[in-house]
């Protein structure tokens, strides 16, 4: 991953979304140890400080766990309230943006669904290699 750092989201949150993807992908596993401070550090080229911030976001909302002198890990129940927590305010927030932006184009409900469907289908027939 790289980090924009001219992007309006500190380091250490994209270190905490980085990190919410990879147990979302399950690169990450339950009760898995995730990378420390310093490994992240390391990886990225980043204070570990910094580093550290963004593992603390994620033991706040109870994503990782400690044990103590053994490091940080994934808990049991995290890919779903990471799952919930991204419908909820990352894609609740983009459909208000979408919404929106047809209410000022004029654009009526019947026509906005069709192309929301037209571009989900184009996502999962491979059009922007995602899905």
């Amino acid at each position: 991953m790289i980090f924009k750092p001219d992007s309006i989201k500190p380091i250490y949150v994209q270190i905490a979304e980085w990190l919410e993807t990879e147990i979302l992908s399950g690169q990450l596993a339950e009760d898995e140890r995730v990378y420390s401070q310093y490994q992240l550090a390391e990886m990225f080229t980043i204070n570990p400080a910094t580093a550290a911030k963004g593992l603390n976001l994620l033991a706040e909302e109870e994503i990782v766990y400690k044990k103590r002198g053994l490091g940080m890990f994934v808990s049991t129940q995290a890919k779903e309230y990471i799952l919930t927590k991204r419908k909820q305010q990352v894609l609740g927030q983009m459909i208000k943006d979408v919404v929106a932006e047809a209410q000022r184009l004029g654009v009526e409900e019947k026509e906005l669904l069709q192309m929301m469907k037209q571009a989900r289908e184009e996502i999962y027939r491979g059009g922007d290699g995602e899905r």
